[in-house]
């Protein structure tokens, strides 16, 4: 089943918020994984980089500040029921 987002897109909502930064989060991993993997094979195949290793972990070092950013602007559903 597709992510998808039911109701108007209000930006000021929060809840939308975290969802828009959700997926734009998949679609960084997923350009990662599509990408690094392309650049391996062809790599591997026929054209030698020296600085492919070190490309990849920025990337992915970068990938996993974007997932740690998400995970800290998280929507808190319980805050409104705290006690005081």
């Amino acid at each position: 089943m597709p992510i998808r987002w039911y109701g108007p897109a209000d930006p000021t909502n929060a809840t939308y918020q975290n969802f828009s930064r959700v997926v734009n989060f998949i679609l960084h991993a997923m350009s990662f994984a599509a990408i690094n993997s392309g650049l391996w094979l062809v790599e591997e195949i026929r054209h030698p980089w020296s600085h492919l290793e070190r490309f990849s972990l920025i990337w992915f070092l970068v990938l996993v500040i974007h997932l740690i950013v998400v995970i800290a602007m998280r929507t808190k559903d319980n805050d409104a029921e705290a006690p005081l």
